[in-house]
């Protein structure tokens, strides 16, 4: 009889390009989310859960880095259709809108909040699944709709902690853009492809530079570990017109407009993308949100195919130090435009939209190295268990803290070993251990032990300032909520 081929157990490690996310992290994200909630409602936006999963078709053509609807996204046939995990909150957005249109107001005006996931190469800080927080109006066609966004962008960031000075949301219109390569000979139906690959290759310019985005405008590049990107096949002079524009920046805003007309020449698209520029700079303008929060810059044009006006992306400008110990600027958070053809797709009208995404896992590294987040967290109030007889009485302990807001357990593991219990709470970073076996119960008090003013004193303090400031006393059983919430608030106004 053949022996039976033993089944190998299964490794436990993350996929590739996945992370997973512990309870301080998800804590911090949930925090930093509500803060942009708040902002995003007094703005008037409501709130919106689409599916994880689309149709490939609805997804359509417009994924990131690709020019196939099959690569870039995870997908799976089911029942002759092709489904696949959504790889932003646009397209679902477009698909939401288009099916229920005749329900919804109209502009219509949501944020959503979620994971997206990209089957791209993964490398360093970059994963294949990842948060994403959005805001979009749908049904305005007039460019107040886009200065709006762009200013609740910039009320956002200060919201969250990004001081004013230490950000830029920078803003351009893809019409400008078009205006230019009509004037480099990229106009036409038949110089799609060439003009995508033109799109993306700008967005690029703070990663490769001008010669990166150069290569990539003309024959193609090929990066360190080797792979080769098809370029646009643009000759030189065609390559110079497009980073002319890319440098067409001023030292102030009408300055950029005046170059910008001078570089559209006498392209109809191009001239409207410049006036609506105009505009929307007079209405921030009005609203208080000069030069230094929002500013007008040609060189963001937002790789994604679907722009179709205004383009903006929010830039934090402050330093920190990358892997090699160099500094420099931290880049990037959010990014959006006007996408007036996404929704057509499904109904075959033209219906306005604009809208941004910020790249929150981006944001919170912001705010980390900016020192906004808060450590670990505080964690839960533990009370050790001196009695397993006496459970009950440290459930009702427990029972009366949360009754008043306070975020405590009962030690679950084996209690025979106290300094196992005590070492428990040190990895849940608890404030305060309760502590209380037979003589406690039969005095009616418990002991309190401050577990931060211990780790403060095991730290810092000598051996006589030891011996002198305790960390653990006794209170009154019936005091041991007020006194907790003493040590609680005492540590929280310190913040």
């Amino acid at each position: 009889m053949a022996k039976i081929k033993k089944q190998p157990r299964p490794k436990a490690q993350t996929p590739k390009g996945f992370r997973d996310y512990f309870g301080a992290e998800v804590t911090k994200r949930t925090e930093m989310l509500q803060k942009i909630a708040a902002v995003y409602h007094r703005y008037g936006f409501d709130a919106l859960e689409t599916s994880a999963v689309e149709t490939v078709e609805a997804l359509g053509k417009f994924l990131p880095d690709v020019d196939r609807p099959n690569e870039g996204v995870f997908a799976w046939e089911e029942d002759a259709d092709w489904l696949a995990l959504r790889y932003d909150m646009t397209a679902p957005l477009a698909r939401v809108y288009a099916q229920h249109r005749n329900d919804l107001p109209t502009p219509y005006r949501r944020y959503a909040m979620g994971p997206v996931w990209r089957n791209e190469k993964p490398g360093p800080g970059r994963f294949r699944q990842f948060y994403q927080c959005d805001a979009d109006t749908v049904g305005a066609a007039s460019v107040a709709a886009d200065a709006e966004i762009c200013a609740m962008l910039a009320d956002t960031l200060e919201a969250v902690g990004i001081a004013r000075g230490d950000y830029v949301v920078r803003v351009n219109n893809r019409k400008v853009l078009n205006g230019v390569m009509e004037v480099a000979g990229l106009a036409g139906d038949d110089k799609e492809a060439e003009r995508g690959i033109v799109l993306r290759a700008i967005d690029k310019l703070d990663r490769l530079g001008v010669e990166g985005v150069r290569a990539l405008l003309g024959e193609g590049r090929k990066d360190d570990s080797g792979d080769f990107t098809k370029g646009a096949g643009l000759g030189e002079a065609q390559a110079d017109v497009v980073l002319g524009f890319m440098d067409a920046k001023r030292d102030t805003g009408p300055e950029t407009v005046a170059r910008l007309k001078e570089l559209v020449g006498d392209s109809e698209i191009g001239g409207e993308g410049v006036a609506e520029l105009e505009t929307m700079a007079a209405l921030l303008e009005a609203g208080g949100y000069a030069a230094d929060r929002i500013e007008i810059d040609p060189s963001v044009v937002r790789g994604l195919g679907y722009y179709t006006g205004p383009v903006y992306e929010a830039e934090l400008t402050f330093e920190v130090t990358d892997e090699k110990g160099r500094p420099r600027n931290f880049g990037s958070v959010a990014g959006g435009g006007r996408y007036d053809d996404l929704v057509k797709r499904f109904t075959g009208q033209v219906v306005p939209a604009t809208g941004v995404s910020i790249g929150v896992d981006r944001l919170l590294a912001a705010l980390d190295s900016k020192g906004q987040l808060k450590g670990a967290g505080v964690g839960p109030v533990v009370v050790t268990v001196m009695d397993r007889d006496r459970m009950a009485d440290y459930q009702a302990m427990v029972a009366e803290l949360r009754s008043e807001g306070i975020r405590a357990e009962v030690y679950l593991g084996n209690p025979k070993n106290f300094g196992n219990q005590l070492k428990y709470a040190d990895q849940r970073n608890s404030p305060v251990a309760v502590i209380a076996g037979g003589d406690e119960f039969d005095s009616g008090v418990v002991q309190i032990k401050d577990l931060i003013l211990g780790a403060e004193i095991a730290k810092n303090a000598t051996l006589e300032e030891w011996n002198e400031r305790t960390n653990q006393y006794e209170v009154k059983r019936e005091d041991l909520v007020a006194e907790v919430r003493k040590i609680l608030t005492t540590y929280s106004e310190q913040g």
